[in-house]
């Protein structure tokens, strides 16, 4: 019997399978591999026999796609779904927590952008949506890194590669599937999934532009756990919210004569003002690529789903073509 040399994750790996798992066929040849286990309940089997027919999608429409984890093989173990997966590094989030949560450079920023844009573009195209986009969904090929001194003469991090792969297709949803009311983790979640206003690609739009602020500040954007709050922090960020949004929006409970129903002179109304601030007062230098990254944002961070910027045009914006040192033109209002 062979034996699967892999490191494992996924909830709760059950004591009798964390030694020994018999290897596939497909898996031999002594690699290591990483093994995500599914619980042997119906519910998570349902769940993981989805995210195999994405993966599989993937691998079928795009076998050479490198931005997208690669799904090796998959099989049961005692009626745990088990998938292989290449075995990749650290997340961009638990990178940034081990170097104490300082921003990552901005030209590491523009490669990783490069990629996930590349990669969410590529789902787009196949018509999904992956609906869960996060900095711990964002890993490292290798999170191998050198210390360096940084302009405060502190040692930081600095990773070497900043290639990266997207994972976790467990939420990713089909244009023709049932649309959940709630997806993407709170911090990265769109104003139409909160005001339930229907969902589609341009939510991941939105949580690209949260994780690349993340990146260049080492903090969350939208700090929040709670709706109106949520709500709150957006318009104290990016302006009021749209009459027409809030018009069609099923949550009226929120808004108080066409405006959010919120009062600034609360504990919460304190914390929001205190936290939060107009999105270009978030620069840090003002250089040119730092403008033209702000630029991208608030294409990214545009309220009205229809009229934010599409991932193939973001990928022709000035911001992933800057070259630092040469004399470059761009327009403010880079097409959509």
């Amino acid at each position: 019997m062979h034996v699967l040399n892999c490191v494992f994750y996924g909830p709760c790996v059950p004591p009798h399978l964390s030694n020994s798992i018999p290897l596939p066929p497909t898996l031999e040849g002594g690699s290591r591999v990483a093994l995500k286990i599914i619980k042997n309940l119906e519910k998570y089997r349902e769940a993981a026999k989805l995210e195999i027919s994405v993966l599989e999608k993937i691998s079928e429409e795009d076998p050479s796609n490198n931005n997208c984890v690669q799904m090796l093989d998959w099989f049961y173990y005692y009626g745990h779904v088990c998938i292989s997966f290449e075995l990749l590094s650290l997340s961009t989030f638990d990178f940034l927590k081990s170097n104490n949560f300082l921003p990552y450079p901005i030209s590491q920023i523009r490669h990783m952008a490069q990629q996930i844009c590349h990669a969410v573009s590529f789902l787009h195209d196949l018509q999904l949506t992956h609906t869960d986009l996060k900095p711990e969904n964002i890993l490292f090929v290798s999170s191998d890194y050198s210390l360096v001194y940084n302009a405060n003469k502190c040692k930081e991090r600095r990773v070497k590669d900043s290639t990266v792969r997207l994972v976790d297709f467990g939420s990713a949803t089909f244009d023709h599937e049932h649309h959940s009311a709630v997806i993407s983790t709170r911090h990265y979640r769109a104003p139409e999934v909160i005001l339930e206003l229907g969902w589609s690609h341009p939510c991941d739009v939105w949580s690209i532009g949260c994780i690349l602020f993340e990146f260049y500040e080492g903090f969350t954007l939208f700090q929040t756990h709670d709706n109106r709050e949520h709500l709150a922090m957006m318009e104290r960020i990016q302006g009021a919210i749209p009459q027409r949004m809030i018009q069609r929006s099923r949550k009226q409970k929120y808004f108080q004569r066409g405006r959010l129903d919120w009062n600034e002179c609360t504990k919460a109304g304190r914390y929001v003002k205190n936290k939060c601030k107009p999105l270009k007062k978030y620069l840090l230098s003002h250089g040119t690529e730092h403008h033209l990254f702000f630029d991208l944002l608030e294409k990214m961070l545009e309220y009205e789903p229809s009229k934010r910027i599409r991932l193939s045009s973001a990928l022709n914006h000035p911001f992933f073509l800057y070259q630092k040192g040469k004399n470059q033109s761009w327009k403010k209002d880079a097409s959509r």
